[in-house]
């Protein structure tokens, strides 16, 4: 019998249970929680672990400490939500400083006890963030992404419909950008199922949907008035770990490391790729007009301010 995957999720809170859960439903492999309260990240797999009975499921979910990374040794994938959440006033900027440390120790960790892992960052800023981690761990730029894309289109996706009075399932959409406020929704690139946004809903209300999507992570923040979203963060980052090791070569928009295209090189910058068992096996261009050029040069900017304060 093959060996089971085995996925090691680095950041026990609520995205990580619930990355947890995901990856058991979806029989995806063995699941290894680590956190640094060791004593979350254990309670939480025995609890998975009692669902198995109920779920008919043959994976295995394990929990440990950051004090011993040894326990995601051999990992076929690892996601990387280790970091303090967003709180209310708070940009995923400000989280740089206080993340930066967290991620460096993790990627070290990766670094040496899994150094063939495909590496998704979910923590934020979460551009800076994956940038920080393919510089620690030196690995290729195939193999470390950010999970950005798949939530921002997804939540596009969410209030193109909602407004619409559509199945969010039929909108088709596609998110360009940095993770932040300057990420660029694409409307001519969007349709519901192949006809286009302007056939359902004016430009007026086509503008507020763009910008509810680029302060989305902030109006939940706000609303839960403390931590930030992790169910669609959740599911957004296995869908990409879930494309990785089917092979099912998804395209998805992550934060990849870019090396000229759309003219942009050495930064790590939302845009559309092919997933499969290489990682990041091919990124797709689009043309873009003056407009979405303009607004995507304005979000790299963005981005590039915040790589160079990692000092990396």
């Amino acid at each position: 019998m093959a060996a089971r995957n085995k996925i090691a999720l680095i950041g026990a809170g609520q995205i990580g249970g619930t990355m947890a859960l995901l990856c058991l439903q979806r029989q995806l492999g063995d699941v290894v929680l680590v956190d640094i309260m060791e004593g979350v990240a254990k309670g939480k797999a025995l609890d998975l672990q009692e669902t198995r009975g109920v779920l008919k499921a043959d994976a295995s979910v394990s929990g440990g400490g950051v004090a011993d990374y040894t326990v995601i040794k051999d990992a076929d994938v690892c996601i990387v939500t280790a970091g303090v959440p967003r709180k209310p006033g708070m940009s995923r900027d400000d989280l740089l400083k206080v993340n930066l440390e967290a991620i460096t120790r993790v990627a070290t960790g990766i670094k040496q006890h899994a150094p063939n892992a495909f590496v998704i960052v979910v923590t934020n800023p979460l551009d800076s963030m994956v940038y920080a981690m393919y510089k620690v761990t030196g690995f290729a730029r195939n193999k470390v992404v950010g999970m950005a894309g798949v939530l921002d289109t997804a939540r596009f996706q969410y209030f193109v419909g909602d407004a619409a009075g559509v199945a969010p399932q039929d909108v088709n959409a596609l998110v360009l950008g940095g993770h932040g406020d300057d990420m660029v929704p694409l409307l001519r690139y969007s349709s519901i199922n192949g006809a286009p946004l302007t056939k359902f809903l004016d430009r007026a209300k086509l503008d507020a949907i763009v910008e509810r999507t680029r302060k989305g992570g902030g109006e939940i923040v706000a609303l839960l008035g403390t931590g930030s979203a992790f169910y669609a963060p959740a599911i957004s980052a296995v869908t990409m770990a879930e494309s990785y090791l089917n092979d099912s070569k998804r395209v998805l928009p992550c934060s990849c490391l870019l090396d000229g295209q759309y003219g942009v090189s050495g930064l790590f910058v939302g845009v559309p790729a092919v997933i499969g068992k290489a990682g990041v096996e091919r990124i797709v261009e689009v043309d873009l007009d003056d407009a979405e050029r303009a607004m995507l040069a304005r979000s790299v900017e963005s981005v590039r301010k915040s790589v160079a304060e990692t000092n990396l």
